[in-house]
Formats: C-alpha cells, sequence, structure tokens
C-alpha cells in the first residue's frame, strides 16, 4: 500500500507546526496563555496557549509520519477534520471575548487550508484502499 502523501503531510505539516510553535514562545513566553503577544510573521496573531496547540499538533503529526499506516490515517483524517471545524468556528470567534487562541482571518485561512491539504493527501490514496479488494480478471468473466 502506497501512503506517501499522507506521510509527507504528515512529516511536513508536523515539521512546520512545531517550527511554529517554538518561534510563537520566542515572541510570546510563557506568561499570561491567553493574552495575544504580537504577530508571527507580521499577520499570524500568537499567545501561549496557540503556541501550545502548535506544538502538541505538530509532534503528533510527527508521531504519525513513523507510525503505522492506520494510525497515520486516522491522525491525518483527525487533524484534518480538527483543522476544517476550527477554520470556520475561528471565523465568528474573530474579535471576541471567547477567542482564546488569538485567532485572527489570516490563522483561520491557514487552519482551512491544513484541513484541505490533509483532505487531498488522505484522498490522493483512495485508490491504494480500494485495491486491496480483489479485482475481476477480464479473461475469466468474459468481459
Amino acid at each position: 500500500m502506497n501512503l506517501t502523501q499522507p506521510r509527507r503531510f504528515a512529516a511536513a505539516f508536523g515539521a512546520i507546526y512545531l517550527a511554529v510553535g517554538l518561534i510563537g514562545f520566542a515572541l510570546t513566553g510563557f506568561d499570561d496563555p491567553v493574552a495575544t503577544h504580537g504577530h508571527l510573521l507580521v499577520i499570524f496573531e500568537v499567545n501561549t496557549l496557540h503556541n501550545a496547540a502548535h506544538l502538541a499538533i505538530g509532534a503528533t503529526l510527527l508521531g504519525a509520519a513513523a507510525a503505522t499506516t492506520r494510525l497515520l490515517r486516522i491522525v491525518v483524517a483527525v487533524v484534518g477534520a480538527a483543522y476544517g471545524i476550527l477554520g470556520v468556528v475561528g471565523l465568528g470567534l474573530v474579535g471576541t471575548d471567547a477567542n482564546l487562541l488569538a485567532l485572527n482571518h489570516a490563522d483561520n485561512v491557514l487552519h482551512l487550508v491544513t484541513a484541505a491539504v490533509a483532505g487531498l493527501a488522505l484522498w490522493s490514496t483512495r485508490d491504494d484502499i480500494h485495491s486491496r479488494r480483489p479485482v475481476a480478471d477480464s479473461a475469466t468473466t468474459g468481459r
């Protein structure tokens, strides 16, 4: 079974989110976990809680990249779904007191892109999953 795309997604996005979390902590420090402490790459708002989430997601994805195929697919699907939901829900959180992760519209777009790429990585392997079923040989079926 060739699951190269989900592994590439998990490794690449895991490394990116881990790095973003570490860089974010360099900007925010570790105090007041929900206060916005500036912007990462000029456009992404960050706070300590958001950085911790990036570290956790990054580590989870990197671990999944080295895991079994089944666990890899589960993690990529869950992370993709969670980021899709966060991207949509985040649209309503911007500018409210419920915005504990210091989300802004750039974050929401990035989260939706992450969800889409995770979905594409899984979609690219759908034929590999279905090919485990026996395929009728055209010579024996007369077609």
